[in-house]
């Protein structure tokens, strides 16, 4: 794939302005061009890298390969990066699942198989450090002129309100012309609602929908109309009761389906568990987690391919059981960004999605009380149509409650995008977007990672829908929040669009994985080929020279309003402290990551740390805790978790 011409013009330097880099003059990449030989040099050159950063690629072997949609960093230090089917259709259909585990310290790597197609999921990190994966693909898309068998939503409905009925995958339901189709998931339905008594007993069926398809392949099996169906096998007395009631039956495109499963991995014992199913089948979920440990759950394609209509479920990692809160139905269009604000159940949703849904419907961005379900609406948003594939996060420490919205695109396959940063400052009185800096080129799919300099490192994307006519950016840009500029950091060689992810690592690092263009070329005729290779990010602050600070034998555990020690032979020159949540991605949407600041004073042997007491500020769960000295260069990161878990941490 070619780099964009901004890529080809900064990475290719003039030597004088090389020379001046090598001398220690502070300007940034240049724009003219020199030989590959001499750009190798000077990105490798330690003046360079002190100002700029510098990237490895790190090309994995063959049989660790996954096509990554999601990452996480676990409590144990290692990143998972979970694949499912990969947006490959033939894993799918043979069950090829997969997730890697990588150690960063080590590069080892461990191929772990995924019980089910977790294939754009939901995800985040729960309370005890267990990740939590919810949703998933329950059948791939089917495109205009390539669908074979008619298909459609059936309602399937029970009229009994003594016996529930569960129907299996595969269940035919009889057309009134005789028509076969077969139930793509399994249907469960519970009794139906009965109210009063005698001749006024009112009965009234519970219902749930499934997607079926024809047996036989072509027209003959279009069904124009709604009609009744029969379920093939039933008795005659409970057919009197079950029956599907069919939408009209076509050879017209059909979206992907979500599942309803959901499951956790546990980074201790490194395996898979099952834990109960969603209310809703969800595909392209947002999961955010709260500062009460629960899961705020919202959006996507349910089990027939529809945008859910707003329904919200709440995950409780206590009882991993899931409740449906119709109190809190709320349209969204897929992976909306939505984050818990510094006050509990106050969620703030930027208005970044990546995609399905109409865009007149649920784009607008505010916030979402959901002690109330009242939403209000945030004004003041540039460029209000390009929210698509925009990146959001809190930047610099969340206890200054600022965000960033960063680029976006049109709906849909839109060539358009957008270069803008907006602010959004959650404590202003009458809250509002506020123009910031641009990025040098429009930007769909950008990903952000927090700092705990905190400053926040924007990479890559692409100015076109996943990357067409060869638009990835081979850029990569600091934000600082402390001053709103941006500043040029080094290219990454790879370029990224669509599913790509990026996470802080526990030792200063980003690692960056994915990609998954539509095509190889320029000219849009080579089909794409998805991006195996693994890239990490060394921010300046590696290299600054001298020794980076140290934490000693910290404590594995830290509640809220906590002070502790933090045993550090560096004490005199430690000026900060963060706490880093262990984060996840997929989709561009990061909504666990947060960096806290802590108060830091002198200590005996170190120094005294206070963890804020707000919990909304630092919701339960795995965090890295960071020294950060008066260079701003920060220590290895000591994994800790906050608040109540099932079990302790290990340092």
């Amino acid at each position: 794939m070619r780099p964009s011409n901004t890529r080809r013009v900064r990475q290719v330097v003039l030597v004088v302005v090389a020379a001046a880099v090598l001398l220690g003059v502070n300007v940034p990449p240049a724009w003219s061009y020199i030989s590959e030989w001499r750009h190798e040099e000077l990105i490798n050159s330690p003046d360079y890298m002190k100002q700029f950063g510098h990237w490895d690629t790190i090309d994995v072997p063959e049989e660790s390969r996954v096509n990554a949609i999601h990452a996480a960093l676990l409590s144990s230090g290692k990143v998972l990066l979970i694949a499912g089917s990969g947006n490959k259709e033939d894993m799918f259909a043979t069950r090829a699942l997969k997730s890697l585990l990588y150690d960063p310290a080590t590069g080892q790597t461990r191929m772990i198989p995924v019980p089910d197609d977790m294939f754009c999921g939901g995800q985040t990190t729960l309370p005890d450090g267990r990740l939590l994966v919810a949703g998933g693909t329950q059948r791939y898309e089917r495109l205009d002129g390539a669908v074979t068998n008619a298909a459609g939503t059936m309602t399937v409905k029970n009229e009994d309100p003594n016996v529930p009925m569960t129907l299996p995958e595969g269940t035919i339901f009889v057309s009134p012309t005789g028509v076969r189709y077969r139930a793509d998931a399994e249907t469960r339905l519970p009794p139906a609602a009965k109210a009063g008594q005698g001749r006024r007993t009112q009965v009234t069926a519970s219902e749930e929908q499934v997607f079926v398809e024809a047996v036989d392949p072509g027209p003959a099996a279009v069904t124009p109309a709604p009609a009744q169906y029969q379920v093939e096998g039933l008795p005659v007395a409970v057919a009197r009761n079950v029956y599907g009631q069919g939408k009209e039956m076509t050879l017209r495109k059909q979206d992907y389906q979500g599942t309803n499963q959901a499951y956790t991995f546990d980074p201790v014992e490194e395996t898979w568990s099952r834990v109960p199913d969603m209310e809703f089948h969800r595909w392209y979920a947002t999961l955010t987690p709260m500062s009460n440990g629960r899961v705020l759950t919202t959006a996507g394609l349910d089990g027939v391919g529809e945008v859910l209509n707003g329904q919200t479920e709440i995950f409780d990692p206590v009882s991993n059981t899931w409740t449906s809160h119709k109190d809190l139905t709320r349209y969204f269009p897929t992976y909306p960004a939505i984050f818990e604000t510094d006050v509990p159940g106050r969620m703030v949703y930027t208005g970044a999605n990546a995609g399905y849904g109409p865009a007149e419907r649920g784009r607008d961005p505010g916030f979402w009380d959901t002690d109330t379900g009242t939403f209000t609406t945030i004004p003041g948003m540039r460029d209000p149509d390009l929210l698509e594939t925009a990146g959001s996060a809190f930047v610099g420490p969340v206890n200054d409650q600022r965000m960033a919205v960063v680029g976006g695109g049109g709906v849909g396959e839109s060539p358009r995008s957008t270069g803008r940063i907006d602010y959004l400052d959650l404590r202003d009185p009458a809250p509002h977007f506020t123009p910031g800096p641009s990025m040098p080129e429009g930007v769909r799919y950008p990903n952000l990672v927090n700092l705990p300099d905190d400053s926040t490192l924007i990479s890559n994307g692409s100015r076109d829908y996943r990357g067409k006519g060869g638009t990835n950016n081979h850029i990569a840009q600091l934000l600082h929040p402390d001053t709103g500029r941006l500043t040029p950091a080094a290219d990454p060689a790879v370029g990224r669009d669509y599913h790509t992810e990026a996470i802080l690592l526990p030792d200063g690092r980003v690692l960056t994985a994915g990609s998954d263009p539509l095509f190889d070329d320029e000219q849009n005729l080579v089909p794409g080929t998805f991006e195996q290779r693994i890239e990490i990010y060394s921010p300046p602050y590696l290299y600054q020279g001298g020794a980076r600070p140290s934490i000693g034998n910290a404590p594995p555990t830290l509640a809220l309003d906590q002070t502790a020690t933090i045993p550090t032979p560096d004490a005199g020159h430690v000026r900060g402290a963060r706490l880093i949540k262990a984060s996840t991605a997929t989709h561009v949407t990061t909504t666990d990551m947060r960096s806290v600041a802590l108060d830091v004073s002198p200590a005996p042997g170190g120094v005294s740390v206070h963890v804020p007491p707000n919990p909304a500020l630092t919701p339960p769960g795995p965090y890295m805790l960071f020294l950060v000295d008066d260079r701003g260069v920060p220590s290895v990161a000591k994994m800790v978790n906050v608040g109540p878990g099932r079990r302790a941490l290990q340092d």
